[in-house]
């Protein structure tokens, strides 16, 4: 005789639905995507790089503003120390409350950066180019 689990089986599953609060988030990587911000090709030249590359940048948890802004910090950070070709912002250095990182190649005298900074959920990413 074969047992008739079937309705147990859903009545279980609708118990441990109840369980679930309806306002439960989503994970943390749907959560908030990035979102692709724009500037004008004055601002991409006037960062403090010699340029923003494609005046392109992205936001998660950030107003494109806000990105903006730390985008610029993070710049002067970078001529504070070591001057506004070669200087790195130090890891250990806070740029508005974000923590940033970056990742440098050079290739035929364009230092190029990817840059990423932090701030709990919220992150700002950019790439910019240096002529050396």
């Amino acid at each position: 005789m074969i047992p008739r689990t079937g309705p147990a089986l859903a009545a279980a599953a609708v118990a441990g639905l109840a369980l679930v609060p309806a306002s439960a988030p989503a994970s943390r990587a749907h959560a908030a995507a990035y979102k692709t911000c724009h500037m004008s090709a004055h601002d991409a030249q006037h960062m403090g790089a010699s340029y923003i590359v494609d005046g392109q940048y992205k936001v998660q948890a950030v107003s494109c503003a806000e990105g903006k802004k730390v985008i610029r910090a993070f710049h002067a950070c970078r001529r504070a120390h070591g001057g506004a070709k070669r200087g790195r912002c130090p890891v250990t250095a806070s740029v508005l409350r974000f923590h940033c990182r970056e990742k440098r190649t050079v290739s035929g005298g364009v230092l190029t950066g990817a840059v990423t900074c932090t701030r709990g959920s919220r992150k700002v990413f950019h790439y910019y180019s240096n002529f050396l």
